[in-house]
């Protein structure tokens, strides 16, 4: 640029009578001077910029661009339960191992979350959830790699993750809609299955919603755990699911979705007391098969749920074991026994929630289990009773729940929730939960 401003000078004075060129020639000269010496400047600062750019790219990016998306969940509850929660069982179900029981009396922190995600580069995105329990334990509750970009809508997940078993259970707890899980999930999931392994998932380039996915896990939690008797090469635990879903108007959307978990159980032992009131040990040993069958339906008008909006949501579980059940595995009172076992149980649950204003929602939510068919080689034949076997008598638990929850901001909720639950055999229980959820930091979308 300026060496056209210089020519246009110089071309200006040629164009001059040439009394007057000598007395401008000089101001060109000046002209021209300034010309080279801006000329240089800018040449100067092009070199700079080349070098701190080669600079930039031997060495990191700088700190804040490598930082990880962090985010902490705070989780506080104010129990009041009727019942004795550390001596919760849910009657007719062989227990889980999980942590089914409901919250603590009086005071706790609940379950809080300390999260970490980014995108490693172009190809992978990593994140890692960390769990801290009212017992001060800390827990890794997710720690996977995810694929970036895959073609043809495939994607694949490695490491710990939820399973994609239904709906519930991928769905963090803070982000849950009633204080604690389903009556079903906890008994047939352990309350939530998380595992090692790898997910494909694909999703249909379609006009509606449609995927379909595999996990392969290590099968190291119920209803395979602990660790599935896993000491050997491959997988203890297959899961199958698929979901389609779409818009009905502009106002309703709605998502069904069918799931299948496939584990072999080795040695899954359980506590119970037998006949004479002794506590013993129990296993089980051989196939167990679990059946999803999972929807969701939600309704915004014109699909902003900014001021109204309502969700109605439901699951049922249907399981199959069959192997065999071994009494007393320690000889603490009559004897180890053995003998062939099998079980046919399912559970449900339907909820609604409705936001009535910008910041408060009500919700509702019954659960029901049925223990269905059950046999024990061992009481069968005579050589125990069903007493040894107090936890597995038939009983169809339920429970009714009520909440209410004020939302000042995306990044808080308080909670107020009533049940009545009559899990344990003739000892129904009132519980009343009063919680707070707050977020801080970056957090990631939430599922459908």
């Amino acid at each position: 640029m300026f060496r056209q401003m210089w020519c246009a000078a110089a071309l200006a004075v040629a164009m001059l009578p040439a009394y007057a060129q000598d007395a401008t020639r000089e101001e060109v000269r000046k002209l021209k001077q300034q010309v080279d010496e801006l000329d240089k400047r800018v040449q100067d600062a092009e070199n700079a910029a080349a070098q701190a750019s080669a600079q930039a790219s031997s060495r990191p990016q700088s700190e804040s661009a490598l930082n990880p998306a962090v985010s902490v969940i705070l989780n506080g509850v104010y129990g009041n339960l009727q019942r004795d929660p550390n001596t919760y069982h849910l009657n007719g179900f062989v227990p889980t191992m999980g942590e089914v029981s409901p919250p603590l009396r009086g005071f706790s922190i609940g379950e809080s979350e300390l999260a970490f995600a980014a995108n490693v580069d172009h190809l992978f995105r990593g994140t890692l959830i960390a769990s801290i329990t009212p017992e001060d334990t800390v827990g890794v509750e997710e720690a996977y790699i995810q694929t970036l970009g895959l073609s043809r809508g495939f994607t694949v997940k490695a490491g710990r993750f939820f399973s994609g078993v239904g709906y519930q259970n991928q769905i963090h707890a803070h982000a849950w809609d009633f204080t604690d899980m389903s009556l079903a999930g906890k008994v047939f999931l352990g309350n939530q299955l998380n595992d090692d392994g790898v997910q494909i998932k694909w999703v249909a380039p379609l006009p509606f919603y449609v995927d379909l996915g595999a996990e392969f896990a290590r099968g190291r939690q119920f209803p395979a755990g602990p660790e599935g008797g896993q000491s050997k090469n491959g997988w203890g635990a297959q899961t199958f699911f698929a979901h389609i879903g779409g818009d009905l108007g502009t106002s309703h959307a709605w998502q069904v979705g069918l799931s299948h978990l496939r584990t072999n159980p080795r040695d899954r032992t359980f506590d119970d007391s037998d006949s004479t009131g002794t506590s013993v040990t129990n296993s089980f040993t051989g196939t167990s098969r679990l059946w999803v069958v999972d929807g969701v339906l939600k309704w915004a008008p014109d699909h902003n749920p900014t001021y109204n909006n309502f969700k109605l949501q439901g699951e049922y579980f249907r399981r199959s074991e069959n192997g065999d059940l071994t009494y007393d595995t320690a000889g603490a009172s009559l004897g180890t026994m053995t003998d062939a076992y099998s079980s046919r149980q399912s559970g449900w649950y339907l909820q609604g929630v409705y936001q009535f204003l910008p910041q408060w929602r009500a919700g509702y939510r019954y659960d029901q289990l049925s223990a269905g068919t059950t046999s024990a080689g061992l009481v069968n034949s005579g050589a125990l009773s069903a007493a040894d076997f107090p936890t597995l008598n038939p009983y169809n638990p339920k429970r009714h729940t009520a909440m209410i929850d004020w939302n000042p901001s995306e990044f808080s909720r308080i909670r107020l929730q009533f049940a009545r639950d009559y899990s344990r055999q003739n000892e129904p229980d009132n519980q009343v939960f009063l919680q707070y959820i707050v977020s801080l930091g970056a957090h990631g979308a939430h599922r459908f």
